[in-house]
Formats: structure tokens, C-alpha cells, sequence
């Protein structure tokens, strides 16, 4: 018997089938330091040129805790026409990528050889990771056939699969059935729609399309659809929904752990351990099919195993942001000086004593949003005392506002290194350098060592048409919440119990979703200012997402014509409940 039919006598029998964990975290954990885990660098194809005695190792590792599939170290196929290549371990000169895909098929057999199984038992599935979204891709797809008459797989496993629109992904699965494939489908998706690598939402209400595309797939004759790459709280009810739609068998591969910028971090023994509870849950709603994607590892499927399935300083040119202080000749020279404007404290406003900020190339512009927490923050003179956080600081100009009025410490993070350097010259111009500490930090990925007394963000909200070319773990934004959804979601973690936050939402996102989840979360929120803000070019080009999204929440802007859109920017404070 081939190892494709004894998958498909035991999905028959209501046995369960069970997948190996991820491939990219474990070479991650085994080779520390020698692979970045994202698109842009293939999501460690590289280790088939340079280290495939450590792929080999890792799918031997799941063999001998008793998979019954593997998938090749092949998830960027699709991309890998466009991998440089090094000096190749097996020729000596830059590898193909044909022939590393040939490679990837022949270290997966050699695995199985290599552990106490038969030939049969253990089936070889060839990963192909996110949509076929262009024909380049589709070129791809059909150049593997000739890696294939050399170098067969059992079987084809389509990965992390994002949009149900326009692609060409039904086509290429099309292209390999009747070429005799078997093909199975998994989606980063869950019954609510796409969903990204934290979890976060990508798309907003579609009804049942996922479910009627299972149900197309499933005519179309995929032979199992999955879903993977999500976090284990976003799979709830999924298998239970998508058996409304399709008999095809059905199975279940998340993420445990996070992201972060300096590689995958690894759940405790805790979440390991809910993990498996979960995965029992699973197989009980229907799922035939268990396995991990990013973050699990053997040992995570030996126990799955067990429990069921076996009883400073910039160089760059810049533009500097100068006051412009009119001057005036007075007719006649006054007896006395007169007046200057101020504030309440007798501060001068005339002229207003913005920080002195250099904004260098690549480093986004103070925006509205920043100016009105800037306002606040000068008018209120928060942070005396305070430990401070500014997200995406930019140019610094809250950054450095906090510190000039007297925070204890101010750390500045952006996910771009120009702003954070940029943050850390416009502190150093302001006189405030040693307080103001600046890091490259992405807010998904963000761990800080303590939590904060104050916080600062003037985050992007901008509701975005998900269709369109969607690959890996980009991130689309339906409802213009995501960034700031995350932002609530870390309030426990980032921000102390007697903590105050400080950020601006516009509009179009909604006071409803706002509201609902920081109670949830334990916090409460008020407005404590607002402005409006005519609508820019970017808006203007994303107007009927913006406007799908107000139909469909109690989000809104103001128009007065077809030309004229106005949003309203909020100031609001966030504290805990019991504050």
C-alpha cells in the first residue's frame, strides 16, 4: 500500500492522521542566529542549500515521534524563482531552485529511511505556502512538474491559503489534479475570515463565502482542507462550521507562540499543554487531520501523539521644521512692553514653543494626530515623574515632549530605524538626549522589561479593500482597527495598574468596538479633546472601504459634498476600571 492510501484508509476509518510541527521555527531553535523567519528571506529556504543535514534532522525528529505526513522545507516556493542563491554545500556554485526543491523531497525521504518505519508509512507532502496570485506564480506550479518526474512527492499541500477572491490558486489546483495530484488545501482563516500570524482580523463580514469555496474546492477534487498559521484561539468552531459545507476530510495546524523581531518566541509548558487540551476539542468537532505550524516542534506532536492518534547620529539629508515668527515694525515704540500671550500657567503660546524638530528623509511627518496629542500632552504637561512610552514615535515630537516636561524616561519605538534615530537627534536638539531611549521595535512584536506609567500613541487607521495580491503574513486591514485592536489587546502587559494612555482614533473606526473591548479587557476610556481633519489623497482613494465600513459599524465622517470629507480626530484617555 503507497503512503497516500493508507492517509486516505485512515481518514476513511475515522482514524486520525497526524502532520509533523513547523519546519522554520525548528531550524530557527537548532540554528540560533542563522536565519530571519519572514518573506523577504524565504522563510528559511536557504537551509536546503546550506544546512540540509539540519532539515533532514528536523524531519527525521517527526518521523520518529509518529507523523504520518511531513512537508518539505519548501513553504516560498512560489517566491524562490527570485532567491539569489549562496555558494551551494552540493555543487559549489550558486544552487537553482529546482534543483532545491528536488533536494527538499530527497531529504524528506531520507529521514524516513533513516527512522524505523517503512517506506509507506510515512507520506511526503510538497508545501507550497500563500496564493497563486499572478501567472509568474502559475509558471512556477508548472515547472514543479518536472522537479516531480524525478523527485515525486505523495501528495500536495497548498498552505496558508488568505483570500476566497480574485487569485489564481483554484487554477493551479485545477492545473494539479488533472495532472494526477493529490491535493490538500490549508487556509489562514477562520470562520470570521482571514486572519494574520497575531491573530489579527484581515477582512471584514463575507457570510459563508470561505464555507461555499470549501464546497467548490471540495467538487474540484481537493482531497482535504485544513486550516493553519493562526493562533490556537482563533480555530474555535472552524471545523465545526466548515463540516456544514463539505465531507471532504478536515484538519487543524495552528501557531504557538509569537513573532517577534528577533525571532519565533516559544510558549511555556502552560499554553503547550492548553494546546493539546485544545487539539482534543478539535479532533471532537471533526478535525481527521492534526498537526503545528510555527512554534511547535516534536515534542509538542509526541505528546499530541500520545494523547490521541497512537492511543545616533544621522548622516542623512533632512528637512528641518523652523518656527516662523512673524515680524512686525511698530508705528510707535510703546511706553511699556506689552503683553505677550499665555497660557493659564503663563506660559508663552506666541509664538508656540514646539519642540525643535529635523525631520530626516524616509521619517514620516508630525501628523494631526500627533498634534493634538502634542497639544495635550504640552497644555497638561503630562509625564512629570513618569516612566513614558511613545509607539511609532516618528520624529519624536511626543518623545520629546514628555521629556521636557520632566518625565524620569521616555522610551521612543517604530518599527523604522530612521524614525527611532531621528527621535533620538531631535531629543539630543532639545537638550532631553539622556532621557529619551529609542529602539526598533514592531508593536506586535513589542515585550517591554517593565510596564509603563504613561503612554503616547498616535497610530495608522486606515480601512483597506483586502482583495488584491495578499502574500505571507502582510497585513491587510478591512476595519482600520488592527493596529490599535492590538494596541488594546498589550494594555495589560505594557501598561502599569495606575497607567494613563493617551491616543487618538479617528472617525471611521467606530466608538462602539473601541468601548467594548477595553472592557473587556478591564479599562475605560474618555474623550478629553478631538479636531477635524479635512480628508488627504490616501483617504480620498480609500473612500468606498471607508464608507463599507461606516454601513456596517456606528463609524462616520462628515461630507458636504462629494469633494469634501471631513473625519474627527479623538483624543481619548484609557485608565483601568478600578482606577
Amino acid at each position: 500500500m503507497s503512503s497516500i492510501s493508507r492517509l486516505r484508509k485512515k481518514l476513511a476509518g475515522a482514524e486520525c492522521v497526524l502532520l509533523d510541527g513547523a519546519n522554520g521555527t525548528e531550524l530557527q531553535r537548532l540554528i540560533p542566529g542563522e536565519f530571519q523567519l519572514s518573506d523577504d528571506t524565504h522563510w528559511g529556504f536557504e537551509a536546503l542549500e546550506t544546512h540540509g543535514d539540519v532539515v533532514r534532522e528536523v524531519h527525521q525528529s517527526y518521523v520518529d515521534v509518529g507523523c504520518d505526513a511531513i512537508t518539505t522545507n519548501t513553504y516560498s516556493i512560489l517566491a524562490a524563482p527570485d532567491y539569489p542563491g549562496a555558494t551551494s554545500a552540493m555543487r559549489g556554485d550558486p544552487a537553482h531552485w529546482m534543483d532545491l526543491a528536488r533536494h527538499s523531497v530527497r531529504l524528506a525521504r531520507e529521514a524516513i529511511t533513516r527512522s524505523n518505519v517503512t517506506d509507506d508509512q510515512v507520506a511526503v507532502a510538497f508545501s507550497i505556502g500563500g496564493d497563486v496570485c499572478d501567472q509568474n506564480d502559475l509558471t512556477t506550479l508548472e515547472l514543479l512538474f518536472r522537479v516531480f518526474e524525478t523527485d515525486p512527492p505523495d501528495f500536495i499541500l497548498f498552505e496558508t491559503v488568505s483570500m476566497v477572491g480574485e487569485t489564481l490558486t483554484q487554477d493551479a489546483i485545477q492545473l494539479l489534479i488533472e495532472n494526477d495530484w493529490p491535493v490538500w488545501v490549508s487556509f489562514r482563516r477562520c470562520r470570521q475570515g482571514a486572519c494574520g500570524i497575531h491573530g489579527q482580523l484581515w477582512g471584514g463580514p463575507e457570510g459563508d463565502r470561505f464555507g461555499r469555496l470549501a464546497r467548490e474546492l471540495e467538487q474540484q477534487g481537493v482531497e482535504a482542507i485544513l486550516v493553519n498559521c493562526l493562533p490556537v484561539d482563533r480555530v474555535e468552531d472552524t471545523v465545526q462550521w466548515l463540516r456544514d459545507f463539505t465531507d471532504v476530510p478536515l484538519g487543524v495546524y495552528p501557531n504557538l507562540g509569537r513573532a517577534l523581531e528577533s525571532g519565533w518566541q516559544f510558549a511555556n509548558e502552560d499554553a503547550r499543554q492548553e494546546f493539546i487540551d485544545l487539539a482534543l476539542q478539535w479532533k471532537a468537532q471533526g478535525a481527521g487531520i492534526i498537526g503545528g505550524c510555527c512554534g511547535i516542534g516534536p515534542d509538542d506532536i509526541r505528546l499530541l501523539s500520545e494523547r490521541f492518534c497512537n492511543p545616533v547620529t544621522s548622516t542623512s539629508e533632512s528637512i528641518t521644521v523652523q518656527k516662523s515668527v512673524p515680524t512686525a515694525v511698530p508705528t510707535a515704540a510703546p511706553q511699556q512692553p506689552l503683553p505677550g500671550w499665555t497660557d493659564k500657567k503663563g506660559r508663552q503660546l506666541y509664538p508656540l514653543p514646539l519642540p525643535d524638530l529635523q525631520v530626516d528623509n524616509n521619517v514620516f511627518m508630525p501628523t494631526q494626530g500627533s498634534y493634538l496629542i502634542w497639544k495635550f500632552l504640552y497644555r497638561e504637561c503630562i509625564g512629570k515623574d513618569k516612566t513614558c512610552l511613545d509607539i511609532g514615535c516618528g520624529a519624536g515630537i511626543l518623545a520629546v515632549q514628555l521629556a521636557l516636561n520632566g518625565a524620569s524616561n521616555v522610551t521612543a519605538i517604530d518599527i523604522n530605524s530612521a524614525s527611532v534615530e531621528n527621535t533620538q537627534v531631535n531629543a539630543y536638539r532639545n537638550g532631553v538626549a539622556e532621557t529619551v531611549d529609542g529602539l526598533v521595535q514592531d508593536l506586535y512584536t513589542f515585550v517591554p522589561e517593565t510596564p509603563y506609567q504613561v503612554i503616547v500613541a498616535s497610530l495608522y487607521q486606515m480601512p483597506t479593500d483586502p482583495t488584491g495580491k495578499t502574500s505571507g503574513h502582510r497585513d491587510v486591514d478591512y476595519w482600520g482597527r488592527n493596529l490599535l485592536d492590538h494596541f488594546i489587546s498589550q494594555l495589560p502587559t505594557i501598561l502599569a495598574g495606575d497607567g494613563i494612555a493617551y491616543v487618538m482614533q479617528v472617525s471611521m473606526l467606530g466608538a462602539n468596538k473601541t468601548t467594548e473591548l477595553l472592557q473587556n479587557m478591564g479599562y475605560q476610556c474618555k474623550v478629553l479633546d478631538f479636531n477635524l481633519y479635512q480628508f488627504n489623497e490616501t483617504f480620498k482613494n480609500n473612500l468606498p472601504q471607508i464608507k463599507q465600513v461606516e454601513s456596517l459599524s456606528d463609524a462616520y465622517h462628515f461630507s458636504f459634498d462629494e469633494s469634501e470629507h471631513v473625519m474627527v480626530m479623538y483624543l481619548i484617555e484609557i485608565t483601568a476600571i478600578d482606577k
